[in-house]
């Protein structure tokens, strides 16, 4: 088991939004608006939290993604949210919600997001829309 270096954690606020689809225009790629807006708020926050230096070594990367519960959730279900019990299973998936999260970091907390070796990421409903971000930098 490798060791823990340092960790860095910090919650973003506010309802999560995944990488969207590339758009083409004038010979260029542009990311859509709402992805760009959305990585340099998550980068403004991790901003607050970067080590002097952006780490080097090899990182475990923990994020749950707590999405607003539908308003057109029957009751039942609400209750059954609360308890934990029901969980997310539409579209996005937690890759697009990761890649704008990796991105948004790079530079910041780490070098590059290749150095990221362990990912654990789940998604939730909230009543409280965010992100937990965790970054474990380990040794070796």
């Amino acid at each position: 088991m490798a060791k823990i270096a340092s960790n860095i954690r910090f919650t973003i606020d506010g309802e999560p939004v995944a990488q969207g689809r590339p758009r083409f225009g004038k010979g260029k790629v542009y990311d859509p608006e709402k992805s760009r807006n959305f990585k340099q708020y998550v980068k403004l926050v991790a901003s607050q939290h970067k080590p002097e230096k952006p780490i080097e070594g090899q990182i475990q990367l923990m994020v749950e993604i707590y999405r607003s519960i539908p308003k057109s959730m029957p009751k039942y279900k609400r209750e059954l949210i609360k308890d934990m019990k029901v969980r997310p299973v539409t579209k996005p998936d937690v890759d697009n919600y990761i890649k704008a999260i990796k991105d948004a970091l790079n530079g910041v907390i780490w070098r590059d997001d290749s150095q990221v070796v362990t990912l654990v990421v789940s998604k939730w409903y909230s009543e409280n829309p965010r992100v937990e971000v965790n970054v474990i930098e380990l040794e070796g």
